[in-house]
């Protein structure tokens, strides 16, 4: 059966309040907005399925909730899945067939596809159908299955890692970027009001800047601070007691967390600043090197605190600066 809402049933009750439920709630990504409410009004206008959508960019930017707001927008059913999930053909293709007309699919990290079941996709995707070989040797024949229309919603933190017959099948290839300070705030101010809590604005300025210009990182930091809040009884939350309160979480005023540190220090101190192997990295701080690679260093790359060279990773001044560390000219990258 399909896994629907699969990448939902984790969640906790809050998560799914504060998601939004319409293009007009959602906060930021204005020209990706644009775009899609442009498709979605023309096909609902043909009285057509919307054509198929990727949406690529870092973890916590709001693949997730697009793919939530398409289906509503669409008056359709939303069924999730991931790609790591569908493991055999056979399992994509059941899924497909169940699938009513105008139905949402939506799967995540769809670069951990594999190749077999892309090419169930292809035709699904193109024209409609299915092809499937049943029985085997001299007995097999070929069946092929219509499928009624429908938009499928991908989501990768790697489009470079998608294929190209696959991503040239999307009519909508939409890219996610990462949030500034003005938008957080706004979706922190929404998130307070959710949360009921209250919420005083240089504190919802404080909490902007470290979210790592990520709304799923802002609404993190918010419920925790909503924790210390509770336990210590604040009725309103000042920019002093988010700053505590983020600085006992291992929060640093660039948004910096503890892994984060503890890899830049490594690349100093123990490298000179680099030029150093993503897989030594995450060897040497006990984590896996796609974590690493998807929910650390696009942050560090956009702060400017680390660089990417063909020898590996390097640490900048700014990472030396920001830790107080006298450095030469022959440590930088250049």
């Amino acid at each position: 059966m399909i896994p629907e809402r699969s990448l939902r049933m984790t969640e906790l009750p809050d998560d799914l309040s504060l998601r939004p439920e319409s293009l007009e709630q959602f906060i930021g990504q204005a020209v990706l907005k644009e775009r899609l409410r442009v498709s979605v009004d023309a096909a609902l206008h043909r009285g057509e399925v919307l054509d198929h959508v990727l949406f690529s960019g870092p973890p916590g930017l709001g693949k997730t909730t697009l793919a939530a707001i398409i289906a509503r927008e669409m008056g359709s059913n939303l069924h999730s899945t991931s790609a790591p999930a569908i493991t055999k053909p056979g399992d994509l293709a059941r899924m497909l067939t169940l699938l009513e007309k105008g139905d949402v699919l939506f799967i995540d990290e769809i670069h951990r596809l594999n190749r077999q079941c892309e090419e169930i996709l292809y035709p699904a995707m193109e024209d409609g159908v299915i092809d499937l070989v049943l029985g085997e040797g001299v007995a097999a024949r070929s069946v092929k299955i219509h499928l009624k229309p429908f938009t499928l919603v991908g989501a990768t933190t790697r489009s470079g890692m998608l294929s190209a017959p696959l991503k040239n099948r999307f009519g909508l290839d939409l890219k996610l970027d990462f949030y500034d300070t003005e938008d957080l705030s706004m979706i922190l101010k929404r998130t307070s009001q959710v949360l009921a809590l209250k919420l005083e604005d240089d504190a919802t300025l404080e909490i902007a800047h470290r979210a790592r210009m990520t709304p799923r990182e802002a609404n993190r930091l918010l419920r925790r601070i909503r924790d210390y809040a509770t336990v210590e009884q604040v009725d309103v939350i000042g920019s002093d007691f988010v700053q505590d309160c983020l600085e006992r979480m291992g929060i640093d005023t660039k948004g910096l967390n503890e892994l984060d540190r503890k890899v830049l220090r490594l690349m100093i101190e123990r490298y000179g600043g680099g030029p150093v192997g993503l897989k030594t990295l995450a060897a040497l701080v006990d984590e896996e090197d796609r974590t690493l690679e998807e929910d650390h260093e696009p942050f560090m790359l956009r702060l400017g605190l680390i660089e990417k060279s063909p020898q590996g990773r390097r640490v900048t001044r700014a990472a030396y600066d920001h830790f107080g560390i006298q450095y030469s000219s022959s440590d930088l990258f250049s």
